[in-house]
């Protein structure tokens, strides 16, 4: 039997031994597609930049003038991107041009989940930090793109987004995005969020509905598909991942007289722990 590495924190330890015994150990030869840097115990998802650039001899590289979160909306291999708003396709080439805001709404039955894992795990780590008060009135997020690229060949091997809530200044996200080519040869974006020894990866898949709405959609029936991930490292090196079918994550955008709104729906066995509105402007 595999453990988690035991000198950590025990609920560290504890979610990580779930995933061992409920996942699948994997390979980085046939899983590269969910593979990304992890998190080291006691890290926050600040600190993380850091020690990546150290391990991996990187550099935050400021040469282009406007950061996005996907070199080309191209990348996608969508096959009626015509029918897609230019908007859509900029705000993902260029993220840096734009000014983000929030509401939250919370499912009142899941309140006390958000709170616990903010008490366990969020405020810790510095990372996933939800909050668990809804928010009517937008709020504004400060939205930091931070490119890394490898110190002997200049090219970009991460692009990390890193978002706060501006008014308190905590953590919401700090992520890699990249897009990602699953087994099944559909290409989809690829959010890695550290975490100790591990990371949690979202896999969505993007749409684009017959009135032109474009959808990132992280759901799936198995491994391999759309959807969430934990990723880990035992105690031994060896490496293991969950697959979590249950929960399931929704984006959807509108354009509305050039600005884009998009709502961000979380459903876990099929309710609805929380929703996200963003309104999102150029700068």
């Amino acid at each position: 039997m595999k453990f988690a590495l035991r000198k950590q924190n025990f609920q560290d330890w504890f979610t990580q031994q779930w995933a061992i015994l409920w996942g699948r150990r994997i390979d980085t030869e046939s899983n590269e597609w969910l593979l990304d840097p992890f998190g080291k115990p006691g890290m926050t998802g600040q600190e993380f930049i850091g020690q990546i650039i150290k391990d991996e001899n990187l550099f935050i590289d400021k040469t282009k003038e406007i950061e996005g979160l996907i070199p080309s909306f191209n990348d996608l291999n969508l096959s009626d991107q015509s029918k897609l708003s230019k908007a859509i396709s900029d705000f993902y080439e260029r993220t840096e041009l734009y000014e983000l805001h929030l509401t939250i709404q919370w499912n009142p039955l899941f309140k006390i989940l958000g709170k616990l894992v903010n008490t366990w795990f969020s405020t810790r780590i510095g990372q996933l930090n939800i909050p668990t008060k809804n928010i009517k009135n937008p709020q504004p997020l400060k939205s930091e793109i931070i490119t890394l690229s490898d110190e002997k060949t200049n090219q970009i091997k991460y692009t990390i987004w890193y978002r706060t809530i501006l008014a308190s200044g905590s953590t919401m996200f700090s992520g890699i995005y990249s897009t990602c080519i699953l087994p099944s040869g559909e290409t989809c974006i690829k959010a890695s969020f550290p975490l100790p020894n591990g990371n949690a990866t979202v896999i969505l898949k993007p749409e684009i509905d017959m009135n032109g709405q474009f959808i990132l959609n992280a759901s799936g029936r198995k491994f391999g598909d759309p959807g969430f991930y934990f990723v880990l490292k035992d105690s031994k090196g060896s490496l293991h991942s969950q697959y979590v079918r249950s929960f399931r994550n929704k984006l959807s955008f509108e354009i509305s007289e050039e600005k884009i709104s998009a709502k961000q729906i979380l459903t876990l066995w099929n309710l609805k722990v929380l929703e996200f509105s963003y309104f999102i402007s150029k700068k």
